[in-house]
């Protein structure tokens, strides 16, 4: 079962692995990126520290069989770099029957960025790209963390037209 799509653009790292794999029991976790998945640096560099024990795949996005994520009978951890990626998956196969909860932990600041959480700062094309997928059933939320309240698609929407 897919327990979480999560948005971050530092893929596998330390917050993911000490915060959202133990509060999920997360059994195994799937890297659904392009750059990633060509770089043996970027691979090892996300492998270093994960327990033996953890399955960690690392692979182009459109490899990615989510059917069979969400047939599995062990919890699974999809991460993608960035919110377009987000719409990617589900042009290759994302449902919300497979992933209702789409979780944007991390996204840096850049141009036409604007702050939504103290960790995630989004552009105009990225707040429709998320209003769309709650539109189609997803569940949205901003979130870096567990322990913090998520935001929903409303309230990341007004978040970001007060950051004007």
């Amino acid at each position: 079962m897919i327990s979480l799509v999560r948005v971050d653009n530092r893929l596998l790292h330390g917050q993911v692995l000490e915060t959202w794999l133990p509060r999920l029991g997360v059994k195994e976790v799937v890297v659904a990126d392009d750059e990633a998945a060509s770089s043996v640096l970027a691979r090892a560099a996300m492998t270093l520290c994960v327990p033996p024990e953890l399955p960690v795949r690392i692979e182009p996005l459109r490899a990615i069989d989510f059917g069979a994520l969400a047939e599995s009978d062990r919890p699974v951890l999809v991460l993608v770099r960035d919110v377009a990626q987000l719409a990617e998956a589900r042009a290759a196969g994302l449902t919300p029957a497979r992933a209702r909860l789409l979780n944007v932990g991390n996204v840096h600041f850049g141009p036409g960025r604007r702050p939504v959480t103290p960790s995630v700062f989004l552009s105009e094309d990225e707040i429709r790209t998320l209003r769309e997928l709650a539109a189609a059933g997803f569940e949205v939320e901003a979130r870096s963390v567990p322990t913090e309240a998520p935001a929903g698609i409303d309230e990341i929407e007004r978040r970001y037209a007060a950051a004007r």
